[in-house]
């Protein structure tokens, strides 16, 4: 007996995951289970993907739907780990809670660097491991050094083909083998979705779709900052002349904004929407077909542009590629990648012709070039990738998606002048800086 394991967190996951059944990604088995689980702060407070709208229609590719919160309860997902001494205890105790008994077992999950992909991995020792990624992020590198014990079980990276001729770096170092989830059943799931999406209000035809993120809740702007960014977008798009607009908050977003936002369309003279109904926005690309979709880097933006063959724009990238903290952030590859390859809000004529920042192949170049000086050990055989990347382009554009203190401490292009080279190495300069520091700091209080 056989039985696969699906973690899925979201909605967007649970589709990826039935698009790729449908398009017999995955082999033959005996049982498939469906593990929910609810990665939000409270989870209390969320209903969990499997009591969304629409999840009925992904129900049926799966024998069973199980709650991974109900299973480690009182424990939160994203906070808990098994000790590496309970984990037999634990496999033994999930064989029985699950009715496994001695089936071979195949584990599908997203989020492999992180609880509680990794977790259900460690406790399934021998299981093979599938990855499978929905956003941009698949693009960069790991963001944590993955056990070799998890990290050779990984037999291939799943994932949608955003940017068509892109190959993700995630997982590389594992000679993991990226594999696509055909988009034409992707699509056909997503109008599953559509279908059975809640009743929307009333919105206007082919307006310009504004994306929330909620950037405040991962500290990378303040919640002012956030507020502003949006009202941005709102005052970019009536700029290209569209005066009917629909804005799709973050589900978690604080209701001011939405006023905030309200105010600044009266005062544009714009038709505003606010859509406070939770659905993808996915469903909105096929019922209300938008005449522009904008955003910051929402992986939505190229589900608009690679999968609908929408037009789009980008703001507020060159600000966050400044923002994030530290380097290795997981979102710089996909905030690089937007901000590379979309057309600025701003730009109208970029706009107006959808015209690409890249190729593809110069952003792969710089793909892996940002994604080695991200990661200098997990991915030490891109370094004559990002070598040979700065001496020929890095310039006053380029320069953005890279910190001179950075290229500096890895000794690449564009760090420090040669001929100032000795100085990070030299003690006696180093504890000259520390003493100036010091001063200055005493002389400010």
């Amino acid at each position: 007996m056989s039985t696969q394991i699906f973690l899925a967190s979201t909605l967007y996951g649970a589709a990826t995951l039935a698009a790729a059944l449908d398009s017999d990604r995955f082999g033959a088995a005996d049982r498939r289970i469906l593990l929910v689980c609810n990665n939000v702060a409270t989870p209390e407070t969320t209903a969990p993907l499997d009591e969304l709208p629409g999840f009925e229609r992904l129900r049926d590719r799966f024998d069973d739907v199980l709650s991974w919160n109900e299973t480690i309860s009182p424990f939160h997902p994203g906070g808990w780990a098994p000790r590496p001494d309970d984990v037999p205890l634990w496999e033994r105790y999930l064989r029985l809670l699950w009715r496994l008994g001695e089936d071979d077992v195949e584990l599908a999950v997203e989020s492999i660097q992180v609880n509680p992909a990794l977790a259900v991995c460690q406790i399934f020792t021998g299981a093979p491991v599938t990855v499978y990624a929905d956003g941009l992020m698949s693009y960069g590198p790991t963001r944590n050094k993955i056990d070799p014990l998890v990290g050779t079980r990984i037999d291939r990276l799943l994932h949608l083909d955003l940017v068509p001729g892109l190959k993700p770096v995630l997982l590389t170092e594992f000679g993991v083998e990226p594999e696509l989830v055909p988009t034409d059943a992707f699509l056909k799931v997503l109008g599953e979705l559509g279908d059975a999406a809640p009743e929307l209000p009333a919105l206007p035809e082919e307006p310009a779709l504004l994306l929330g993120q909620y950037l405040s809740a991962l500290g990378i702007l303040t919640a002012e900052e956030e507020e502003e960014l949006h009202v941005r977008m709102l005052r970019g798009a009536v700029r290209l002349g569209h005066t009917r607009v629909v804005f799709k908050p973050h589900p978690s977003a604080p209701a001011r904004w939405s006023r905030s936002l309200e105010k600044e369309a009266e005062t544009l003279g714009a038709e505003l929407t606010v859509l406070d109904v939770p659905v993808l926005a996915e469903v909105l690309y096929q019922r209300t077909r938008p005449a522009l979709v904008a955003g910051c880097f929402s992986t939505a933006l190229l589900t608009a542009s690679a999968l609908y063959g929408l037009p789009v724009a980008r703001t507020g990238t060159g600000a966050l590629l400044e923002r994030l903290t530290p380097y290795e952030n997981s979102n710089r590859v996909p905030v690089t990648i937007v901000d590379a390859l979309l057309p600025d809000l701003d730009d109208r004529e970029a706009v107006a012709g959808q015209r690409q920042g890249v190729d593809v192949g110069a952003l792969a170049e710089l793909v892996e070039a940002v994604s080695f000086a991200m990661q200098p050990k997990i991915r030490p055989d891109l370094r004559a990738t990002a070598e040979r990347y700065l001496a020929a382009h890095l310039d006053a554009h380029t320069r953005r998606y890279f910190k001179r203190r950075r290229l500096t401490s890895l000794a690449l292009p564009g760090g420090i002048p040669v001929q100032l080279a000795f100085i990070p190495r030299n003690a006696a300069v180093r504890r000259m800086a520390r003493r100036a520091r010091s001063l200055g700091r005493a002389a400010g209080r």
